[in-house]
């Protein structure tokens, strides 16, 4: 039987990392998880287990800890394109690179009406990430966060759903409404002030979030998204999965007492699973951006 290598690609993942920017009034703490994963003429290795072509993935993981140090790490954007331009010019065999990083939510613990210059608190456990791609063809970015976790008391039903023998859900005019938002957004390019630009999508999400009254989580997915694309015209497509974190009405009736939306037992499953892509029309092409594994 004969065989033959398919699309494959092979690196080091999860390079925990901590990078101190030491100023002289105050220090800028990143705390990343770095993932790398090169692709190319890699084909001997597989098949006769030659290495001439194979970028050791300890070799990686020492790039990225030598990147923190020669340069300031700044927006995990910038960094990750660093990388990537790095593993696709510097060997030849290697023509496609792809760096996923997240950063860990810190903040800086207030004191006397200000931040304290070098000591911080976690900021829970949302964490902002960047997928950067480079390779021959061109190079792109997306951006995004995860586990950004909201709810709303009000503003929220579920009525007019499909219904069969089996339905034993009831219709409300009136529910909690919460998730776990994980977006990732895409760029039209590659130059972009990604700090601002991140803090301005995270805020059209929340307040997307809190205006819209919701008539199901997949429309307020829609308003999310949309709210994103239609104020930052470098973003062209957002990405969202959002988890439907239940929250029902106790029956409080055997106890002789009401219940009017107050009392809720909370469910973390199953819970129902609301994913989707919205993009501009006519956006610039995808490429390889949202491309997990090139061979899925």
């Amino acid at each position: 039987m004969s065989v033959v290598v398919g699309p494959n690609q092979y690196g080091k993942a999860e390079v925990r990392i901590v990078a101190v920017q030491r100023g002289d009034d105050a220090h800028v703490f990143h705390d990343l998880n770095v993932g790398i994963a090169l692709s190319g003429d890699l084909d001997d290795v597989h098949v006769t287990g030659s290495n001439a072509n194979v970028v050791p993935t300890d070799t990686q993981k020492n790039t990225v800890f030598a990147f923190a140090k020669e340069a300031p790490v700044g927006e995990i954007e910038e960094f990750g394109l660093r990388l990537g331009r790095h593993f696709v010019r510097e060997f030849e065999p290697i023509t496609r690179a792809r760096v996923q990083i997240e950063s860990s939510s810190w903040r800086r613990i207030p004191v006397a009406g200000g931040g304290h210059p070098h000591a911080f608190e976690s900021a829970g456990s949302e964490l902002r990430t960047a997928t950067v791609v480079c390779d021959a063809a061109g190079e792109w970015v997306v951006s995004g966060l995860r586990d950004l976790v909201v709810l709303k008391t009000s503003g929220s039903e579920f009525t007019g759903f499909v219904k069969d023998r089996y339905t034993t859900l009831q219709e409300t005019r009136e529910r909690i409404l919460s998730t776990a938002v994980t977006a990732q957004w895409r760029h039209a390019g590659v130059e972009s002030d990604w700090g601002a630009s991140f803090a301005t999508a995270r805020r059209l999400l929340l307040e997307r979030f809190a205006q819209t009254h919701s008539l199901s989580l997949q429309q307020t997915l829609h308003a999310m998204a949309s709210g994103v694309i239609e104020e930052l015209e470098e973003i062209v497509e957002v990405r969202m999965s959002m988890p439907n974190r239940h929250h029902f009405v106790v029956d409080l009736t055997p106890f002789g007492l009401a219940n009017e939306n107050e009392i809720f037992r909370v469910e973390d499953r199953p819970y129902g699973l609301i994913e989707a892509a919205i993009s501009e029309l006519g956006a610039v092409a995808a490429g390889p951006a949202w491309d997990p594994y090139p061979f899925l």
